[in-house]
């Protein structure tokens, strides 16, 4: 399955056999990696390898993240398997989980908590900007694992034509049950971007990672 392996991943900051964080940034649906990148050059440098890989024909999966799962593969497995081999890369340069951040914006977003989820274990940080748990609203959250501590900030708008307050809300919950340090944020209004605000919380997660140590 080589749908989204055979794509560039950009790299900003420090190289990741001198980083002692690494965030691993992915961008939204019809985006690109030069898109994500925008966000890393207003987030901590120094010690911070950024990390960013690009989809194929630049959407993750072609349906609603919400959708059954079933509906969205095989890209959705593709988009998994790079994630997973993008984590492991990082681990192999030297970068320990706990000081691995994972985030993304709408799509990305998406596909990283949920990744997250289901590959549960302490990690530096998550970042969900404008993004929520993968599947419908019923959809069994029985992950196995513990995100353990991990710094959690969830952002989102009241109305958001993508994604909902309930489902942001749903997210939390899965999230700190599976033992996350969640910070939940919902604004008002309706645009779908990243807000300033929500840089700064990001910003704070990261330099936790970099002052963990």
């Amino acid at each position: 399955m080589t749908i989204h392996q055979d794509q560039p991943v950009l790299t900003l900051g420090a190289s990741l056999d001198d980083a002692r964080v690494a965030v691993l940034l992915v961008h939204g649906r019809g985006a690109t990696a030069e898109d994500i990148q925008e966000l890393a050059r207003q987030l901590p440098t120094g010690d911070v390898a950024y990390v960013m890989p690009q989809a194929a024909n630049n959407t993750w999966y072609p349906n609603s993240g919400f959708a059954p799962f079933e509906d969205n593969e095989p890209y959705l497995s593709s988009a998994m398997a790079t994630l997973e081999h993008l984590v492991a890369e990082i681990e192999a340069e030297g970068v320990p989980p706990e000081q691995i951040v994972l985030g993304g914006f709408s799509q990305g977003a998406c596909l990283t908590t949920e990744f997250a989820a289901r590959h549960a274990r302490r990690y530096g940080g998550l970042l969900v900007l404008s993004g929520a748990l993968l599947g419908p609203a019923d959809t069994p959250r029985d992950y196995n694992g513990s995100l353990d501590g991990t710094p959690v900030f969830i952002g989102g708008v009241d109305r958001d034509p993508w994604v909902t307050p309930d489902q942001l809300q749903e997210t939390a919950n899965a999230l700190e049950n599976l033992g996350a340090e969640v910070t939940l944020q919902i604004q008002s209004g309706s645009e779908h971007t990243i807000r300033p605000s929500e840089v700064e919380q990001a910003a704070a997660i990261i330099q936790i990672a970099l002052h963990s140590q």
